[in-house]
């Protein structure tokens, strides 16, 4: 385990901590003006949702560049660059003409945006390993429910008195600080661990992580996880304010609420003695409320119902999000950055196909019935993990 000063310590958590929580400040900010925004661009409100997936899918693939790249450079110049690209996109999405242009710049977003979120995760597992990896992880988890709490409220608010644009703005200026944080930000890849292969050669350490024996199956129940998660913040502003008639303040501050479940449920993680327990305990509740917001929908269609079942099931994703990272990252430690960026790539690309789907048709019967496919496989998923390894200590017990 690296050793820091306590005041540089405090420093890496919390900067670590705000460029993991780029995802949800790029998607969910602005959730609470997408009602609006179908109306202001004339378009429809799947084509509105577009702009989270192409968000998602600049948060996944820019993921897959800055990851390996960062292996070979460096991690703070590849976070220096990704800071760069996401404040002048930000500036483009301000001025867009029309919804196309939009959703383009909400990719270039993302693509500037994945470079915060991989990076990191390879920053943690350069400096520690094991429950300390898995212990600074949950702290940068539990910093990360910030951002889903303050980011629709601030976004709700500012869309009452400036318009969507104003969100956009903040975003910027959010982007703008974290570059400045990086002059602070000590190296973390020093020159003698970095990948000695030439450019094109980094593309081939991605077979690898694959080929490893275990990770396979955590980016497997990290995208289910994620699939899940997008499946509600893709949903939620219809859901609150369309289909249950509330305010987009009141939206805001439901979807704050919920999100600090994300960050409770990444603490209490922690108190599993395995890991891959915290694993499979998150996917069993994962998959229990959703069932029971399937039966809900049918049978007792309220908005307390809803809300209540929605907490319990963030929570255990909280678990599932924590466990998943720290056992993935763990196994592809020999290549962090190619294995951040694997794991990571492959929750956004999840998100971005499950928000369009959960826009078509009756938006509450897409939403339950996504969640709870998607519910499923993960504690599928979860089930190998914990037999397999159970298997494993039994083999090597003998």
């Amino acid at each position: 385990m690296a050793q820091f000063s306590k005041k540089y310590y405090i420093f890496l958590i919390i900067f670590l901590g705000a460029l993991s929580a780029f995802g949800p400040f790029v998607t969910d900010m602005y959730l609470p003006t997408l009602p609006s925004m179908a109306e202001i661009f004339h378009t429809t409100p799947s084509l509105v949702q577009m702009g989270l997936a192409t968000s998602m899918l600049g948060l996944a693939v820019g993921q897959i560049f800055f990851g390996p790249l960062s292996d070979k450079f460096g991690r703070k110049p590849m976070l220096m660059a990704s800071m760069i690209l996401f404040a002048i996109s930000t500036v483009a999405a301000i001025y867009s003409p029309n919804i196309e242009f939009f959703n383009v710049c909400r990719f270039l977003q993302g693509l500037g945006g994945s470079g915060g979120i991989v990076l990191s995760r390879s920053v943690a597992t350069d400096c520690y390993t094991g429950r300390e990896l898995a212990k600074t992880l949950a702290i940068i988890g539990a910093v990360n429910g910030i951002a889903p709490v303050t980011a629709p409220v601030i976004g709700g608010l500012v869309a009452q008195a400036v318009g969507w644009q104003g969100i956009f703005w903040i975003l910027f200026a959010i982007g703008v600080a974290l570059l400045l944080m990086c002059v602070l930000f000590h190296e973390s890849h020093t020159a003698e661990r970095r990948y000695r292969g030439s450019i094109a050669s980094l593309m081939k350490n991605f077979p690898i992580v694959f080929r490893m024996r275990y990770f396979r199956i955590y980016v497997a129940m990290y995208a289910f996880t994620c699939g899940v998660l997008f499946s509600y913040i893709s949903s939620a502003s219809f859901v609150i304010q369309n289909y249950y008639g509330f305010s987009e303040l009141m939206f805001a501050l439901f979807f704050g609420v919920n999100a600090m479940g994300i960050g409770i449920g990444s603490a209490l993680s922690l108190k599993f003695r395995k890991i891959t327990r915290a694993a499979m305990f998150g996917a069993a509740g994962v998959t229990v409320t959703a069932l029971l917001q399937v039966v809900a929908y049918l049978l007792l269609d309220t908005f307390v119902v809803y809300e209540v079942l929605t907490f319990i099931m963030l929570v255990c994703i909280g678990y599932l999000l924590t466990s998943s990272t720290t056992l993935a990252m763990d196994e592809g430690r020999s290549v962090v950055g190619t294995a951040s960026a694997a794991f990571g790539a492959s929750g956004f690309l999840f998100g971005g196909i499950v928000s369009p789907i959960v826009g078509m048709g009756n938006i509450m019967t897409t939403t339950v019935s996504t969640i709870l496919l998607c519910a499923v496989c993960c504690l599928t998923f979860a089930i190998v993990t914990v037999r397999r390894k159970t298997v494993d200590s039994s083999v090597q017990g003998a």
